[in-house]
């Protein structure tokens, strides 16, 4: 059922704009399949989905898989347009993001593959970063301060 539900997940986002995980579950509910905001959730971090802007100028779901490339390329635009805080403590940083944002600008973030990252998790609208010291948490907030 959870693959076939996910096949179902990235058919959708395919066709539709999807801006948001209570858009996803409509669509998913009207196509016969029973799912809670929960299982979204997971579903989006199981399958990569991250928000990219479109052409029209919102935000839509897309497959990180098929478009880490393009995510690459357009971190620097994303995280200056998603991002409102960066701090750090100890050897955590926090990014703090709108509303909705930050599982997106976390993917994009963890495709960059920076050394000094061990691990990332994402929320609505904060990140939180472990890095492998301190001194390398200073030095990643310092960077990603000069993108926004």
């Amino acid at each position: 059922m959870k693959s076939r539900r996910h096949a179902k997940i990235l058919d959708i986002i395919a066709e539709y704009p999807i801006e948001t995980q209570d858009e996803l579950l409509t669509r998913l509910k009207d196509e016969g399949y029973k799912a809670t905001q929960a299982t979204i959730s997971r579903d989006i971090k199981d399958l990569r989905l991250v928000k990219t802007l479109g052409s029209d100028g919102k935000y839509r779901y897309v497959s990180a898989a098929k478009n880490s490339t393009d995510i690459r390329s357009n971190f620097s635009s994303l995280f200056a347009s998603s991002v409102n805080s960066i701090d750090f403590a100890q050897n955590i940083v926090v990014i703090k993001t709108l509303s909705g944002m930050a599982q997106a600008v976390c993917a994009a973030l963890d495709s960059n593959d920076y050394k000094a990252v061990v691990g990332t998790i994402a929320g609505d609208d904060t990140i939180f970063i472990a890095c492998r010291s301190s001194q390398l948490a200073v030095s990643l907030t310092e960077e990603l301060k000069k993108l926004i």
